[in-house]
């Protein structure tokens, strides 16, 4: 089984000067906890729902003033839309994570590999218990 295909489809982009209380809105109303940020088709970097309650909520940051990119992750983990599932899910466990975005050759976003993604479509029942158990010590 290959990355494209435990994928979750392409989520939209927010710019880095999209506030916080704008993310929020837009993770919750497509139910997801992670969001890319990006401009002119370039990622600069993700956000998630942990960065909005622990790096700014938590510090008293103003939802509806403070921008994204200052909340957010710089840089990108990621992997390749032909990469085997071993391959991904080992990645995840070695850089801690629950999500990767996937590229394509074009090293264009073509959508994110979530733990959930993983548990719910892998087949290898040992590989999903073994990523669930090394990224929920993070």
């Amino acid at each position: 089984m290959l990355a494209k295909e435990l994928m979750s489809n392409k989520p939209e982009f927010l710019p880095p000067t999209a506030t916080l209380k704008q993310a929020a809105d837009q993770m919750r109303a497509h139910d997801y906890g992670f969001i890319p940020i990006g401009e002119n088709d370039r990622l600069l970097g993700v956000l998630t729902d942990r960065d909005i309650a622990i790096k700014a909520v938590a510090e008293g940051w103003d939802p509806n003033t403070i921008t994204v990119k200052e909340a957010m992750h710089d840089g990108v983990y990621y992997c390749w839309e032909s990469d085997p599932v071993e391959k991904v899910i080992q990645q995840m466990e070695k850089l801690q994570v629950r999500r990767l975005i996937v590229l394509n050759k074009d090293k264009r976003m073509t959508g994110v590999i979530s733990l959930g993604d993983v548990a719910t479509k892998c087949n290898n029942a040992k590989l999903c218990s073994e990523l669930a158990e090394a990224v929920s010590h993070h």
